[in-house]
């Protein structure tokens, strides 16, 4: 099975001097959970929310922020991102993403670009369970 056929197509990108805020109000909209870094056309690097919240203050918001606190919005993605993720092409397989996620500790995504190098799909693994419930459906017995 090819990684088109089970990949997000709805990636978001952001650029490597993006600010922390601004992923965060992305996060909060939008309801994804990881943000691929480009340089131009380039993918380099991911943040995914779990990233992005490791760097916020619990305090953001609070009576009891500080300017300390809100001055950690001004980090960039290149401050926080996960360097050279993984990636795969339209051509990659299932089998593919299960050797990336299976060998590969802290992998939580897997982008895919399109033959000119573009980011065009992620691969996450709520992605894996929707396919593996969509298989153990077709699995069941008739009733």
């Amino acid at each position: 099975m090819k990684v088109t056929e089970f990949m997000s197509t709805r990636v978001v990108t952001v650029d490597a001097d993006g600010n922390l805020e601004k992923m965060k109000q992305i996060f909060d909209r939008t309801g994804f959970h990881h943000l691929l870094v480009v340089d131009g056309d380039e993918l380099i690097g991911v943040v995914s929310d779990r990233d992005l919240y490791h760097h916020l203050s619990p305090h953001l918001g609070t009576l009891s922020e500080t300017p300390r606190d809100k001055a950690a919005l001004h980090k960039r993605a290149h401050q926080i991102m996960r360097r050279d993720p993984p990636v795969l092409t339209y051509e990659s397989t299932l089998d593919d993403v299960l050797k990336i996620f299976s060998s590969q500790r802290d992998v939580t995504c897997v982008a895919v670009k399109d033959p000119r190098g573009t980011p065009v799909g992620i691969i996450t693994w709520r992605d894996l369970l929707r396919l593996l419930a969509k298989f153990s459906a077709q699995l069941k017995p008739a009733e």
